[in-house]
């Protein structure tokens, strides 16, 4: 990566002077794919993993091609939720106010704010509107927002946009856009069933898929640790007692679960910060205020904060629940080991969690096997050391017998233990003969 650069794209004074302030050195793989292309005005679809640089893979040209000459919206970026749509505004407010010219209008709409006040605004038209999709189409519904001249459209996260019911809105801002629009797509996952939204605007995309870096994936511990006969709530509170994180995310399947955790926790006395849809728009807002002023070591969340949203600081993740898509457990521990720093996914696993888990190692997550008791960590055995051993033994053609050692050793134990050996010696040697006649 040492031979690419952000010079190599030519792009405006203020702009390459943004990127040296955010302290950016070489571009990122997906980066290095998709700004020549969105700087072609060549529609294009790039998939990644969370944390790999999408956002500034279109902030940087989109803002490049933007004319402040023209007083009209230039290009509409789609967030599903309301976080990573302020999350995406500050970073090309951070791009922008570099830029001594003509001002260069960047807006954020979205759900939870006074839709009649933003309307009142909009007397004059942003050069780039950046939100989620329900809200803009309110504002182009209400004729105060007009993207019938509009050049290009970004559609951040689209398989969660996707799975959360907005490629509708999408779908019916993007028909008031003209024909030869430029759209560029990014997500984690391309699902079918988002492919016949693609073909209906997208004739002859560019298909990029950047592959996470190894040097990411190896700054990732992935630990499992037994439940055990333990009360889950119970082993987590001494788990995050015990690793005393600088800000770990307990992640639920469902807002009710992270409620329950969040509130038993809480009993256990830990300051808990909680992430999830049922928060309503201020408590959200505040919410994710506290969490990056570091009001918090730990914040129980939903798959909402895995997507998209930057936690700055995360080192601990840990799975109270696996995911029921799996994709999303990647998701989750992206949150940790961001900007070259190391961070540790933690599983608190059941036996139900068996196939989950051997779904995951095929997708190519190393599991460290780890327990703890009392207050201290202990390595355990590999999980599949027994399907292992009896591997072995087939292919070995070998009929060894293994006898555990039980924990407790009873009265009259090395005798029992040697008969016993004896009599499995005898039935070897029997099977043995049968085997040869």
């Amino acid at each position: 990566m040492a031979d690419y650069s952000f010079e190599d794209y030519r792009l405006k004074p203020f702009i390459n002077k943004a990127i040296s302030r955010l302290g950016f050195r070489q571009p990122t793989l997906i980066q290095r794919k998709m700004i020549p292309l969105i700087l072609k005005g060549q529609s294009a679809i790039g998939q990644s993993q969370t944390g790999s640089g999408k956002t500034h893979a279109y902030l940087l040209p989109i803002i490049q091609k933007i004319d402040p000459a023209r007083r009209h919206v230039q290009a509409v970026i789609f967030a599903p939720t309301r976080e990573l749509a302020s999350q995406i505004y500050q970073e090309a407010l951070k791009i922008t106010e570099s830029n001594e010219g003509e001002e260069i209008l960047v807006r954020n709409y979205t759900g939870g704010t006074d839709k009649q006040r933003t309307i009142e605004k909009l007397k004059q038209q942003p050069h780039l509107v950046i939100g989620t999709p329900g809200r803009i189409h309110d504002l182009v519904r209400e004729q105060a927002l007009f993207v019938h001249n509009t050049e290009a459209l970004v559609i951040d996260e689209a398989d969660l946009m996707f799975d959360m019911g907005f490629i509708q809105d999408v779908d019916q801002i993007a028909g008031r856009m003209p024909e030869n629009l430029e759209m560029f797509v990014f997500s984690a996952t391309i699902p079918e069933k988002l492919k016949p939204f693609l073909k209906k605007y997208m004739e002859n995309p560019v298909f990029e898929h950047a592959t996470p870096s190894q040097l990411a994936a190896e700054l990732i511990e992935h630990v499992l640790v037994p439940i055990g006969s333990r009360k889950k709530t119970d082993l987590l509170s001494q788990m995050l007692q015990s690793i005393n994180p600088y800000l770990a995310i307990v992640f639920t399947n469902t807002k009710q679960m992270a409620d329950q955790v969040a509130d038993q926790l809480i009993g256990h006395g830990l300051k808990i910060g909680r992430i999830h849809g049922g928060l309503t728009p201020r408590e959200r807002k505040r919410m994710m205020k506290q969490v990056r002023d570091l009001e918090f070591q730990y914040i129980i969340a939903t798959d909402l904060a895995a997507r998209g949203i930057d936690i700055p600081g995360v080192s601990h993740i840990i799975n109270y629940e696996l995911p029921k898509d799996l994709d999303f457990y990647i998701h989750r521990s992206g949150r940790t080991a961001r900007a070259g720093n190391q961070g540790v996914s933690y599983t608190i696993y059941e036996p139900s969690d068996e196939d989950a888990i051997v779904r995951l190692e095929k997708m190519g997550i190393q599991f460290a096997h780890q327990d703890l008791r009392g207050e201290e960590w202990v390595e355990l055995p590999d999980r599949n050391r027994r399907k292992n051993r009896m591997q072995l033994k087939e292919k070995e053609g070998s009929s060894k017998i293994y006898v555990r050692k039980p924990k407790k050793v009873k009265p009259g134990y090395k005798k029992k233990m040697a008969a016993e050996f004896d009599r499995l010696k005898r039935r070897e040697r029997r099977l043995q003969r049968n085997k040869k006649k």
